[in-house]
């Protein structure tokens, strides 16, 4: 809401934001980042969903009320704006590394965990691996307003633990944070999901990417620091801290990078992840999207593609609860949950005849739940005045064929609007058979690829 008043304010209209009393330290920390550090706001008393109608009807013209008339007649008090980022060479510190790394923590750039100085040669070795200017900005990220540049890139990447080669895909990364499409700007919203990256192409077998057992494990340099390279940047550049900014209810810890094992891919004829993105097989390409959880589908069993895929079908529908209102609500068709399958159920899959659209039409068809169900998710979980699936199909919003081919309160209906909404992967344990099913989060990390320029 902030943002919506900061343009107001940019128009010359006086605003007043809504903000819950649980937000406050995330709404001081946003204005500042917006340049607007006295924008102000209107309490919301303790939290308007577990509040009776009297109780909020009280707060609201008791405390509310009062505020926003203020607000909107009053002089605003003068906001005390961000503090001066370091010079791009300014030599920040000096000293040993246990005091180098307290200083960094009580500064809050760091994660808690120890990190690489990031001196001036550690930095040329990283800028060695791209043409581009130090300086070169590639977007700028909210909720600091901060921008994303190639150096910013480099000192993060030597932070994390990064080798400079790995220079090409932080670069990269830092280009699908920076695009509209993501939303890095809901990185630290309620339900606290965590972004996936996912390498493509060439740079795997070159950067040594781990793409078998244990994919989603650290203990591999390439997965796993550049994986903490994304939340150190996330914190440093886009401007997310825990308490402030980032009001995750329960959170989840950085994931390490995971690879598709092409091998497997080309070998049965399918095509990988980047191919489905819009880019070709020869391409180097990073994916991201942000996931709010996740859940194995242990120790398939099965011989053919209908006795393999039920299970993750199921697992699909049980990643997706409140997450439907990405299918129908707070967005239209912008739900892209993601499957992991391991390589001998692809293989066993492909033996059958089935290409990978095959696999996501059977998705498709089989992960679904009834249409009051699926209504009763939006109405009772999401608290969307928008529920009804029959009038959202008369109204052309959704796909008739696939949300309203009746009036059958029991019919069975999809949690994406068309095969190609369901992600998946070929990774893990070649001789595993497993699956693993993720639930998204919508437009507020929507997927995005970039392709890596090594």
């Amino acid at each position: 809401m902030l943002r919506a008043s900061a343009a107001c304010e940019a128009a010359g209209i006086p605003s007043s934001s809504l903000v819950s009393a649980g937000f406050i330290a995330q709404a001081q920390a946003t204005r500042i980042g917006l340049g607007y550090p006295n924008l102000p706001w209107a309490t919301l008393v303790g939290h308007p969903a577990v509040q009776t109608r009297d109780q909020l009807r009280n707060n609201v013209t008791r405390v509310t009320l009062p505020e926003i008339i203020g607000n909107l007649t009053d002089r605003i008090a003068k906001g005390t704006p961000r503090d001066e980022d370091p010079g791009v060479r300014e030599i920040v510190f000096r000293g040993g590394l246990s005091d180098l790394n307290q200083y960094f923590l009580e500064r809050e750039w760091s994660d808690g965990l120890p990190i690489v100085p990031p001196t001036l040669d550690r930095i040329q070795a990283f800028l060695a691996h791209t043409k581009r200017h130090p300086e070169e900005i590639l977007g700028v990220l909210l909720p600091d307003n901060r921008a994303a540049t190639i150096w910013s890139i480099a000192v993060n990447g030597v932070m994390a633990g990064c080798r400079p080669e790995y220079m090409p895909v932080l670069v990269a990364l830092a280009e699908a944070m920076a695009d509209p499409r993501y939303g890095v700007e809901h990185s630290g919203n309620t339900p606290g999901g965590e972004t996936l990256i996912i390498l493509n192409g060439p740079v795997i077998k070159k950067l040594g990417f781990n793409y078998t057992q244990g994919v989603m494990r650290d203990g591999f340099q390439a997965n796993t620091s550049i994986g903490r390279f994304w939340r150190l940047y996330l914190r440093n550049v886009a401007g997310f801290l825990p308490h402030k900014t980032d009001k995750a209810t329960f959170g989840n810890t950085w994931r390490v990078a995971i690879a598709e094992n092409e091998d497997v891919v080309r070998a049965i004829g399918w095509m990988p992840l980047s191919c489905d993105m819009g880019f070709t097989e020869v391409d180097s390409t990073v994916t991201i999207a942000r996931y709010t959880g996740g859940g194995m589908a242990s120790s398939m069993s099965g011989s053919t593609p209908e006795e393999l895929l039920p299970y993750l079908a199921d697992g699909l529908v049980k990643q997706t609860f409140w997450q439907i209102m990405f299918t129908v609500g707070t967005g239209y068709g912008m739900l892209r949950p993601l499957a992991l399958i391991t390589p001998i159920i692809a293989e066993t899959i492909a033996a059958a005849g089935w290409s990978k659209h095959d696999v996501k039409r059977f998705l498709f068809e089989h992960a679904r739940m009834p249409a009051w169900e699926f209504e009763r998710l939006l109405r009772d979980w999401t608290n969307k005045p928008i529920w009804n699936l029959a009038e959202e199909a008369n109204l052309g919003n959704i796909p008739t064929e696939a949300f309203a081919v009746s009036d059958d309160r029991n019919r069975l209906v999809p949690i994406v609007w068309a095969p190609e909404h369901i992600m998946l992967v070929v990774t893990g344990d070649p001789l595993r058979t497993s699956g693993y099913t993720f639930g998204h989060n919508g437009q507020l990390g929507f997927p995005v690829t970039r392709k890596i320029d090594l």
